[in-house]
């Protein structure tokens, strides 16, 4: 139990490999646990490209967030990766539940910038398509991309 009210909530995530997130800005020690477990799940997510990409969104807006941007920077981490990296990425529409998030559509605006910066358009599906593989696409004959996606 705890006394201050107003500055403590729990919220219940979905994933269920891990209990309920405590959010308590209550104090900086409190703060600081937070931060550091959200910090270690957005880096630590088994997927290579999700790491990088919300790992470092997380460590540079963290500090600024109140609790319902945490509430939904949790609800970001709770999402599955192959779905939040298609959304992320363009090549599938998320659900409205996911699009009007604000983190998500905060890390989706960097990462079709970037997308839009360091990568061809050639090199890339079209919007709505899943991107190829490149590894065996010569198998398809005429119908395989001209170069493939790497």
């Amino acid at each position: 139990f705890r006394p201050l009210a107003g500055t403590f909530s729990r919220f219940f995530t979905s994933n269920e490999n891990c209990g309920p997130i405590d959010i308590d800005v209550s104090n900086e020690e409190s703060k600081r646990r937070l931060f550091n477990r959200l910090r270690y799940r957005s880096k630590q997510r088994g997927f290579l490209e999700l790491d990088l990409v919300i790992g470092k969104w997380v460590e540079d807006h963290i500090q600024s967030m109140d609790e319902d941007g945490i509430k939904s920077l949790v609800n970001v981490l709770d999402l599955e990766n192959p779905d939040l990296w298609k959304w992320l990425t363009g090549q599938e529409q998320p659900p409205d539940a996911i699009s009007t998030n604000s983190v998500f559509s905060a890390v989706q605006e960097k990462v079709m910038n970037n997308l839009g910066k360091h990568a061809a358009p050639e090199s890339r599906a079209a919007a709505g398509h899943p991107w190829l593989r490149g590894w065996d696409d010569f198998k398809k004959g005429r119908d395989g991309p001209i170069g493939g996606n790497q």
